[in-house]
C-alpha cells in the first residue's frame, strides 16, 4: 500500500480515539463500511476502468458512509455527534484504498491488515482513556461509569497532541523491542 493511504489512516487513529468507546465505535463503523464497500465494488471493478471506476467508487463510498452515519444518528446519537467528522472521512478512506489497490489483495491479507489496525485503534483508545481520565470503559454503557484506575488523569492525552505523544512513545517501545530482539539473535549465532 502506498504511503498516502497509510498516512491517511492516522486521522482516525489519532483523532477518533479519545476513549475506548469512541475507538470501538469508529473501528466497527470503519470495518463495516470497508467490508461492504469491498464486496459491492468487486463486481464493478471488472466492468469499469479509469474515471468511471473512480466515480463509481466515490458514489458507493459516499452512499455507504451516509447510511452508516444515519444509523449511528438513530441508535448512537451521543457517540455520533462526537465522531461526526471522522465518520465523514470513511468515504475518503474507501476511495483512496480502492485507488491504491488495497482491495485487489487476497482477502486474508486485507482482513489481517484491517484487524491489526482495529486492534491498534482500540489499544490507543484504551491507553488514552487510562492516562487521560484515569479510568477505562467510560461511555460504554449508560449504567456503568467505567473502571476507575486512579482518581485523576493527564488531560493532555485526551486531546490530539496527546495522541501524537502516545504514538511516539508506542513507536519508541516498538523500536526498543525490535532492537533488543535483533541483538539477542545476533549474539546467539553459532
Amino acid at each position: 500500500m502506498k504511503r498516502t493511504a497509510s498516512l491517511l489512516m492516522l486521522v482516525p487513529l489519532l483523532g477518533a480515539t479519545q476513549t475506548l468507546s469512541a475507538a470501538l465505535g469508529i473501528t466497527l463503523m470503519l470495518g463495516a463500511v470497508l467490508g461492504v464497500f469491498a464486496v459491492c465494488m468487486s463486481p464493478l471493478r471488472e466492468r469499469l476502468t479509469g474515471t468511471r471506476a473512480l466515480l463509481a467508487s466515490l458514489i458507493l463510498a459516499a452512499t455507504l458512509t451516509s447510511c452508516a452515519n444515519i444509523m449511528a444518528q438513530r441508535w448512537l446519537l451521543s457517540w455520533q455527534q462526537t465522531s461526526e467528522l471522522y465518520i465523514g472521512l470513511i468515504a475518503l478512506h474507501c476511495v483512496v484504498l480502492e485507488y491504491h489497490g488495497a482491495f485487489r489483495e487476497p482477502v486474508a491479507v486485507s482482513f489481517k491488515r484491517c484487524a491489526l489496525f482495529g486492534a491498534l485503534m482500540l489499544v490507543v483508545g484504551g491507553l488514552r482513556e487510562i492516562i487521560g481520565y484515569g479510568s477505562l470503559g467510560r461511555g460504554l454503557s449508560e449504567h456503568w461509569q467505567g473502571l476507575g484506575l486512579f482518581p485523576e488523569g493527564l488531560h493532555l492525552f485526551t486531546l490530539v497532541p496527546g495522541a501524537f505523544v502516545l504514538l511516539g512513545l508506542l513507536l519508541a517501545v516498538r523500536q526498543a523491542w525490535t532492537r533488543r530482539n535483533s541483538v539477542i539473535k545476533e549474539t546467539h549465532r553459532p
